[in-house]
């Protein structure tokens, strides 16, 4: 009874909130159901500890949560809405053996983190000069938790980011507790690294964010491989859409997801949950370069804000960052 007390009460708590955060766009067509779940709910709870009454307050909780999950499974994902304008085009890719063209790669010019002049551009990379893997990792919030992306290093010193994010709606701003309840789709941000990390190290202000670049130890098969998953991944959400979640679909869990092409990938661990862990984790697994250095000294060395700042927004963005001080 304990059991099943408190798996109604948990159910009740989880529907209370989705119908209160997903619920219709006006107010009472959404406050009000998730009232009455709520109440239902302790109602429920109550009538559970008098015998005569708790198979009725059983059959009535599995019928409020039947309605509340025939409700939740219409939400469709899209990727027909009024996008924000860094988020307003789908990308994807065509490969044709060694070469992957990429389409609807971002590349803005920035004056400040909201005033911009949006630019796309599409390019055809050759996978055989693949030559690299950096994990960036950009702090905001203290040390445990970070945002993390790729970018892909090719010969010749070219670039290309990959971010998974929210895609947001005009109007829509971005919040983790509503990234639990289908509020948002899943986006591959693929951009010039100009675009993705001078954002971060040059123009965001509040909060101002502390960006980190750190190259991965790879093999040419697994870098291949890696990259061909991120463009498996990005065809798939634009014939697709997925929602995304801030647990188990988010900017690091699913390079997690994506690392599992590759044999040798690392077990799930707390550190990826708590995301500002990540580079800790991988070079406790010895997957980061730069081998016989302590991890605060890789980490101060890849910290790039300072010369990111001294460089500005130039064509060697991303050779200048990631030169040595």
């Amino acid at each position: 009874m304990l059991l099943l007390a408190l798996l109604m009460a948990v159910s009740g708590a989880w529907a209370t909130l989705a119908l209160a955060i997903a619920g219709p766009h006006v107010a009472w067509m959404r406050i009000g159901p998730a009232v009455l779940a709520g109440l239902a709910t302790v109602a429920f709870l109550a009538a559970l500890m008098i015998p005569r009454w708790r198979w009725k307050a059983v059959a009535a909780w599995l019928l409020m949560m039947g309605g509340v999950l025939v409700w939740w499974n219409s939400l469709i994902p899209s990727n027909d809405r009024d996008w924000l304008p860094n988020v307003a085009r789908t990308p994807w890719a065509t490969v044709s053996g060694d070469t992957v063209t990429v389409h609807n790669i971002r590349n803005f010019t920035y004056r400040t983190e909201t005033d911009f002049t949006p630019a796309w551009y599409d390019k055809t990379y050759d996978l055989r000069k693949l030559e690299g893997i950096d994990i960036v990792t950009s702090y905001w919030m203290g040390p445990d938790i970070a945002h993390v992306f790729v970018s892909f290093a090719f010969a010749g010193g070219e670039h290309l980011a990959m971010s998974i994010e929210t895609r947001t709606e005009k109007g829509e701003g971005y919040s983790a507790i509503k990234g639990f309840f289908r509020q948002y789709e899943l986006y591959y941000v693929v951009a010039d690294e100009r675009d993705v990390i001078g954002l971060r190290t040059n123009y965001r202000r509040d909060p101002p964010e502390d960006v980190y670049v750190y190259r991965i130890k790879s093999n040419p098969e697994g870098r291949r491989a890696f990259f061909l998953e991120y463009v498996r991944q990005i065809n798939a959400l634009k014939d697709h859409p997925e929602f995304y979640n801030s647990l188990t679909t988010n900017c690091t869990t699913n390079i997690w997801t994506n690392s599992h092409v590759n044999p040798g990938h690392l077990p799930l661990s707390w550190k990826i949950l708590a995301s500002g862990h990540v580079p800790e984790y991988l070079f406790e697994n010895g997957r980061l370069e730069d081998p016989g250095l302590t991890f605060a000294d890789i980490q101060r060395r890849a910290h790039i804000n300072a010369r990111a700042k001294v460089a500005g927004i130039v064509p060697d963005f991303s050779q200048r960052i990631r030169k040595p001080e």
